[in-house]
């Protein structure tokens, strides 16, 4: 991925806008979902199962797979999407994380996945996007995960 003349004048500003893919972009790690405290700031979005705790934007459904077919089903869907790159990668915890930049100006958001399993045999998704750069984010992160959820739901059927 060639880095174009806006991304570079905007680094002069925000850094990671002037590099490729998910070079330079820091790792999360492995994050403790059942903690997970969010920003006060609107340039964030989590999708995750009812009554999850914080309070999701987009619920997800339960999955009747194995928590590692779900898993690598999402990898997969997430890394075919346009202008996204593997950051992390933790598939012992069933965790992964994605940079998709935005495609003319380069901005970098990092998109956190974990599936758990759920108490009927099946699995459970949560999807933690925010950006890097700003305060808002005009929805886009809430966008990008309504759209990767429709990918991914596409591909599995969702429990009856």
């Amino acid at each position: 991925m060639a880095v174009g003349l806006l991304p570079l004048i905007l680094s002069l500003v925000f850094p990671l806008c002037g590099t490729p893919g998910a070079k330079n972009v820091p790792a999360p790690g492995v994050l403790d979902f059942a903690h997970l405290t969010l920003p006060t700031s609107p340039n964030k979005a989590l999708a995750a199962p009812a009554g999850f705790s914080p309070k999701p934007d987009l619920v997800t459904p339960a999955y009747a797979l194995p928590p590692d077919q779900l898993f690598e089903t999402v990898r997969t869907t997430l890394l075919a999407m346009p202008n996204t790159y593997a950051l992390d990668d933790h598939p012992g915890h069933l965790q992964a994380a994605f940079v998709a930049r935005t495609p003319r100006a380069n901005f970098p958001d990092i998109i956190a996945i974990a599936v758990q399993p759920d108490a009927q045999g099946g699995s459970q998704l949560v999807m933690y996007s925010h950006s890097i750069y700003g305060h808002s984010d005009l929805g886009a992160n809430l966008a990008r995960l309504t759209a990767w959820l429709a990918a991914i739901n596409a591909k599995l059927p969702a429990k009856p």
